[in-house]
């Protein structure tokens, strides 16, 4: 209907509009200053309030002080009688409506006790005063059983001059109750609340602000305004014991309900004097508008005839709608740059995510080669040492916490190389339902009491190739989050099935290719996940927990094993509604490996003294290799790369039974330099050895078909590499 409008129709509305924008802004502006100044007036005033109540705890601390000296003066001329300090308490003159007071030795102890609360013992106002005491307060504020004294100290003395460590005291104190709370709250003009150790010990507020109020202060940073309820407070805090750490501390909340009410009624009559302006800017731009229009009503016409040919048309008015062809193509030309635009900013998402993970897991893979080279130096000197040392030694135990260390800090490794894709996998063909089945006493003592455990054995399961070891570890990762996520306990529940995956569903589940799946999946009943947490959730070392409870690497490693494994994991989660992670394998036909215990470590010497060539670029590990060949009876040869070990190769004359090399080095790689040597000494051993290894077809085949040992290693795991190679087959598997 807009397109077939008179131009001089939609320059009015134009001008309207145009009148109507500016008119709105500059009563926003007017609307938006007068909110600040009465957001600061709210702010100033709750300042103010702290003022005040300074005055009021002055005037307290005044009449307090007063009854004080009374009753230690009392106490003084009657040695600090009990019986004398009991009836002073009750003095009918008395004004200042005490609700504690208290006389006390030169040792702290509590002689006598006045107090309206049985709860007071003088064991705990022994320890209150003697925190005063400790901190030289004359005012003080004392807080026992949830109850709050503003209490004053005099020490009893014929002077001014008394030392308060070594005379008697007299304590005064007056509660500050919820009767008293709501009064100050009155004079104060707002709501106070008492917070002490993290917690509210009293307020005015309702249950459920109350319980708003103690949230919104866990935050590291307090804001100067918070909502509770539908009431927004501006507030200030005053600390009651500051030389105390979480100390007590009195806050004031200035509600701006008021103040909201009267900006309510500003902009009402804003609104009004707007619908003025803009009336008398329509009939203005009436009054105008044919003088501007006109002229453009005969050209747009004019341009019509041209383009029909018609050179002799003369310029007329007519109906409207000159310009509709052109809004028409730009509206369709705008819906499809929209539609290019959106589908470039999801992959331009898609991209940088998929770019972030890979640089991460580079940067992880990188980071954890260099470390293991360093762990494997830790380990294997510790070794030595400790077979060098007795028992007894005052360094063994030293020696042997270096160690565990390490043992430690591989495994912070190996779950860096799980992110990066860069561990090395021994895949084998398993069953899934035969695996969690086999784990279920170990995820019985991890799981705890409170959290209710189910295993749903999908039916006719097809087998899965992948290292069982690692699954093992993605499964107990995957129940140790679901664990953490349910601190008042809820149900963890492990399930398995077949899915046959196709382009419909992959839309549900992006990057997830079609074909034939076996599903592990994890569902628990915890707190869940917002989008923007479940969007980091596998990222190494993000995490949920408070600072020294979590590495943030659990989720990394199952991310990373899944990726390695040729799987694909995905999370669903919201708040409040638990999370279900779900791992999807490639399902295989091949038939199931029987998993079999760990490696055999064979002796470690071997009769005939071998010749080893050692072959790495890091001189601290290739020293380390050497000593414990030698040591173990080996002739050994030393490389710092490939292309140095060919020309020891050359040079030495007599054959090379072994050949123990790092897969990545300078200059040539450890399977180049291997493949180079065995065509010269066919008979020779190879053994690689590497703290990761990249994920492509080499590696897979170096794991296949090759002996290959693991960084960090220790002197066992050299050894067993490097004996089983030179050992018959039959003995070496036996």
């Amino acid at each position: 209907m807009l397109a077939n409008l008179r131009l001089r129709t939609k320059f009015l509305l134009l001008m309207v509009v145009v009148i109507a924008g500016l008119t709105w802004v500059a009563l926003l502006i007017v609307s938006h200053t007068v909110q600040e100044r009465a957001r600061q007036e709210l702010a100033t005033n709750a300042h103010n309030s702290l003022v005040v109540f300074e005055i009021l705890q002055h005037q307290h601390r005044q009449l307090m002080s007063r009854k004080a000296d009374l009753l230690a003066t009392s106490a003084y001329l009657s040695d600090n009688d009990a019986s004398t300090f009991t009836d002073s308490t009750g003095n009918p003159l008395d004004t200042s409506n005490s609700d504690l007071m208290v006389l006390a030795d030169s040792s702290g102890k509590v002689v006598a006790l006045h107090s309206t609360h049985s709860r007071l013992t003088p064991v705990s106002v022994e320890a209150l005063l003697k925190s005063s005491l400790s901190r030289n307060r004359a005012s003080d504020w004392w807080i026992n059983d949830g109850h709050l004294y503003q209490v004053e100290l005099q020490p009893i003395g014929p002077g001014g001059n008394v030392n308060r460590s070594e005379s008697a005291t007299v304590v005064v104190g007056q509660e500050l109750d919820e009767l008293g709370l709501r009064d100050l709250g009155r004079l104060l003009s707002g709501e106070v609340a008492i917070r002490y150790k993290g917690k509210t010990l009293a307020s005015t507020l309702d249950p459920y602000r109350e319980i708003q109020l103690s949230e919104q202060l866990k935050r590291p940073k307090l804001p100067d305004e918070m909502h509770l309820g539908s009431e927004r407070f501006f507030f200030s805090s005053v600390e009651l014991t500051p030389e105390l750490p979480d100390g007590a501390s009195l806050m004031v909340l200035r509600s701006d309900a008021e103040t909201m009410a009267f900006l309510d009624r500003l902009n009402l009559i804003l609104l009004r004097v707007g619908l003025i302006a803009v009336l008398a800017g329509i009939i203005l731009t009436f009054l105008i508008s044919h003088t501007v229009t006109e002229p453009l009503h005969k050209l747009a016409f004019g341009v019509h005839a041209l383009e029909h040919g018609n050179f002799e048309y003369q310029l007329e008015t007519g109906v409207g709608g000159e310009v509709g062809e052109v809004t028409q193509a730009f509206d369709r030309m705008r819906g499809t740059l929209r539609k290019n635009e959106e589908e470039r900013l999801l992959l331009e998402e898609q991209l940088r995510q998929s770019q972030k993970m890979e640089a991460l897991g580079r940067l992880a893979g990188g980071v954890a080669h260099d470390f293991n080279n360093l762990i494997t130096i830790i380990k294997g000197h510790s070794d030595l040492l400790l077979d060098w040392m007795k028992d007894s030694e005052r360094s063994y135990k030293s020696c042997e916490q270096i160690h565990k260390a390490a043992d430690r800090a591989s495994g912070l490794t190996r779950q860096l190389l799980a992110f990066s894709r860069r561990q090395v996998l021994q895949p084998k063909v398993l069953d899934l339902n035969v695996l969690v089945t086999e784990m279920d006493k170990l995820l019985t003592r991890l799981i705890r009491e409170d959290v209710e455990y189910a295993f749903a054995r999908g039916a006719e399961l097809g087998n899965v190739k992948a290292d069982p070891g690692q699954i093992e570890q993605v499964l107990l990762n995957l129940a140790v989050n679901a664990c953490d996520a349910m601190p008042m306990g809820g149900k963890l529940k492990i399930e398995t099935a077949n899915v046959i995956v196709d382009k419909e569903y992959t839309q549900t589940r992006p990057g997830l290719q079609p074909g034939s799946y076996v599903v592990l999946s994890a569902t628990d009943t915890g707190h869940g996940m917002d989008e923007k947490t479940s969007g980091r959730i596998f990222e190494p070392f993000f995490t949920t927990k408070e600072v020294g409870k979590g590495t943030g690497l659990g989720l990394a490693t199952v991310y990373g094993i899944v990726k390695q494994s040729g799987g694909f994991i995905y999370v669903e989660s919201s708040p409040g509604n638990g999370a279900k992670f779900e791992v999807y394998l490639p399902r295989v036909e091949e038939q199931r490996d029987a998993v079999g215990n760990a490696e055999r470590i064979l002796p470690l010497k071997v009769p005939g003294a071998p010749t080893i060539l050692v072959v790495e670029d890091d001189i601290a590990v290739r020293e380390l290799a050497t000593k414990f060949l030698d040591r173990a009876g080996y002739n050994v040869l030393a490389a710092k790369d490939g292309v140095e070990a060919m020309q020891i190769a050359s040079r030495f004359g007599r054959p090379i039974s072994g050949l123990l090399t790092d897969v990545v080095m300078p200059r040539m790689r450890g399977t180049e330099l291997a493949a180079r040597l065995s065509d010269v000494l066919p008979e020779m051993k190879v053994i690689f050895m590497s703290g990761y290894l990249e994920n492509n077809e080499e590696s897979d085949k170096l794991v296949e078909n090759g002996v290959f040992l693991e960084k960090p290693f220790t002197r066992e795991s050299l050894l067993g590499k490097v004996n089983g190679a030179f050992q018959p087959a039959g003995l070496a598997n036996s």
